[in-house]
Formats: structure tokens, C-alpha cells, sequence
């Protein structure tokens, strides 16, 4: 008997069970980033967007168009928001919005202290950057400053250039 070589096999055939007993063990202990994914996937509340909300598309019509050196281009669209740049020679004035306040109605709630209007509708200043109105109690009309040269007046123009009262008869 070869007594020089029972090492040699002697651990390969540890090697060999080893192995087969790691690939075998199909207990697995969850992650924590696994149980984050679980915990969020079967979330019922705290939805970020109201299943109720108006489709963003539908605000579209309701933009203002260009023109006077100025050019809007649509960037973003979804439930409940659509939102659009203001250029002038190329370059980002402001940015436009319609958001539905279905989602969040502290958005809405702003207004209720308000003691301007724009257009008929109660408005709100934020800032030295930001004019917003609403509209039927419900959609939020707001301007954005992208360049210290466009100013309140600027942006309660661009208000109105909304068509707001079709706006207010959207279901």
C-alpha cells in the first residue's frame, strides 16, 4: 500500500464534500436590501401620485404658445404634471408647469392665504423665483425664474398666457 499519496487523496475528498455541502444549503438569509424591496413592493398606502390625478397630457393644450423671441419646449409629462422651458435666443428663461394637486394636497392648501390674483385665480409668490395660481381649486399654474431678468411681471404675463379658464373646465 502507497502510503505517500493518502494525503493527497485525503484532501480532495474534503475538498469534494465541502463543496457539495455549500452548493446543497439553500438556506439563505434575506438582506436587508432584500427586505426593503419586500417591504416597499407590498405598500399599499403613501402612493406619490393619485390614482385620480389628470394625465399630464392633458395639460398640454393648455400651455402657452411661443413667440415674441420666445420658444417653449416641452420636458417632462406625467400623471398629474407636464412641464415646459421658456427660451430666448437659446437659452432658459423659465420653466412652466401644470400640476394636478390631487397628489398633494398641501400644494393647494398655499393658496388658501391668498390675497392676490392672477387672471381671476388666487395667487402665490415663492421666493423672488416662483409665481403660482390655482385653478378650480385644483391645478397649480406655476413660473418659474431661470434668469434673474425675468422678473414677477415676467412671470404673472406668462400666468395669463395660460389658458386658465378652459383649464378650470377640465374633468
Amino acid at each position: 500500500m502507497d502510503l505517500k499519496r493518502t494525503p493527497k487523496i485525503l484532501t480532495a475528498l474534503l475538498l469534494s464534500v465541502l463543496i457539495l455541502t455549500t452548493a446543497c444549503s439553500s438556506a439563505k438569509e434575506p438582506s436587508r436590501f432584500d427586505q426593503a424591496q419586500k417591504d416597499s413592493s407590498t405598500a399599499k398606502s403613501g402612493q406619490a401620485v393619485s390614482k385620480n390625478a389628470t394625465q399630464g397630457s392633458e395639460f398640454n393644450k393648455f400651455f402657452p404658445q411661443g413667440g415674441s423671441g420666445y420658444s417653449r419646449v416641452f420636458t417632462q409629462e406625467k400623471k398629474g404634471f407636464a412641464e415646459a422651458k421658456l427660451k430666448k435666443d437659446g437659452k432658459d428663461v423659465a420653466m412652466l408647469s401644470i400640476s394636478d394637486t390631487k397628489s398633494t394636497p398641501s400644494a393647494a392648501a398655499k393658496f388658501t392665504k391668498s390675497t392676490k390674483d392672477i387672471g381671476g385665480y388666487p395667487s402665490i409668490e415663492v421666493g423672488n423665483t416662483q409665481t403660482a395660481v390655482l385653478v378650480k381649486e385644483r391645478y397649480q399654474v406655476k413660473v418659474l425664474s431661470r434668469t434673474p431678468s425675468f422678473k414677477a411681471s415676467d412671470r404673472a404675463t406668462w400666468i395669463q398666457k395660460f389658458n386658465l379658464d378652459g383649464l378650470a373646465k377640465l374633468k
